[in-house]
């Protein structure tokens, strides 16, 4: 019977456990099953060229998954370098590639280029695709719009678009298209003679619309417009005019006052100056005493038409009761 070694065994397991994070790390970097399923499937990749996407921090599942799509989709052009070159950029490879698909099969020519362009712009190269294919149908909101005859009136419409490829890198979205849409819509209805025109034939507001090329600089191209509503809002017109005889009403009355101040200001300023020539009188009539031109008999004659002249306008105005005042 042997004996037991400690040495030994401490010697073997410093030999082991070395060895095991030496496959460990060599498994991690060489990616075995990654390379088996990219050579069975037709979409070869080298062991070297996986060992540099781990290098570079690139994930080798996501690259080589993409380019094994490709590959059976049967895309050319597509290679690794591409698909790395648009990861390290910051793009979305397996959403450039399923998109390059789509394009494919339904006849749509768009080059990886173009494709990585368009999803560095951060637009959704995918949904652009399925937008190409099946068109989207964009509702504005309500747009208000006053007709010649000053009858306001509320149109919504439907605007069917699709996507194009070619402008999709630097052309304008979906607000540009519901704006100049809305405008549009202002303006044919703006220009009807009366709000009849446009209930009758909603269809000239789509046909006016098309025909300016609203799409022009924009990322997608206008199919078709419907007019989906039209209600008949407030008589504008109506209300505009009560404002502005509103406003001329109070112009005039402001102007009538204006008058009326003026006119009692003008009355309390003769007041005044009758009230001083009044005042005149005793002192005229003092120095026509001292000067000898008015006697007392003269004076007393004067007081005497005054007293008649009260008297009259008593009975006059009904607060007399008809017999003069005493003579002197």
């Amino acid at each position: 019977m042997t004996e037991f070694d400690p040495t030994v065994v401490f010697g073997a397991l410093g030999l082991l456990v070395p060895a095991v994070v030496l496959l460990v790390v060599v498994l991690y970097l060489v990616p075995i099953p990654l390379w088996i399923a990219a050579w069975s499937s037709g979409a070869y990749v080298g062991l070297l060229t996986l060992v540099g996407m781990r290098l570079r921090r690139v994930p080798p599942t996501t690259i080589v998954t993409a380019r094994i799509s490709a590959v059976k989709a049967g895309l050319q052009g597509v290679s690794i370098d591409d698909l790395e070159a648009h990861y390290l950029a910051g793009g979305n490879v397996v959403r450039v590639v399923n998109a390059l698909i789509s394009a494919d099969k339904a006849n749509i020519e768009m080059p990886f280029k173009r494709a990585a362009a368009i999803d560095l712009a951060g637009r959704d190269v995918l949904e652009a695709v399925k937008m190409s294919v099946i068109p989207k149908v964009i509702q504005t909101a309500r747009v208000a719009a006053v007709a010649k005859d000053g009858i306001q009136l509320i149109a919504v419409s439907r605007v069917t678009v699709r996507t194009n490829i070619d402008r999709l890198v630097g052309g304008a979205g979906e607000e540009t298209i519901i704006a100049r849409v809305g405008e549009g819509m202002v303006s044919t209805i703006g220009s009807a003679t009366t709000h009849k025109d446009v209930l009758e034939n909603p269809d000239h507001i789509s046909k006016n619309i098309l025909s300016r090329g609203l799409d022009a600089g924009t990322a997608y191209e206008i199919l078709s417009i419907d007019i989906a509503d039209v209600d008949v809002g407030d008589n504008i017109g109506a209300k505009l005019q009560i404002d502005q005889a509103n406003a001329d009403k109070q112009i005039a009355q402001a102007k009538a006052e204006e008058r009326r101040a003026m006119a009692v200001a003008l009355e309390q300023e003769m007041r005044a100056r009758v009230v001083e020539a009044e005042a005149e009188v005793p002192r005229a009539m003092a120095e026509a005493f001292r000067h000898g031109n008015l006697g007392i008999m003269d004076y007393y004659r004067m007081k005497n038409i005054q007293a008649d002249s009260s008297m009259r306008e008593s009975i006059a105005d009904g607060g007399g009761d008809g017999q003069a005042p005493p003579r002197r």
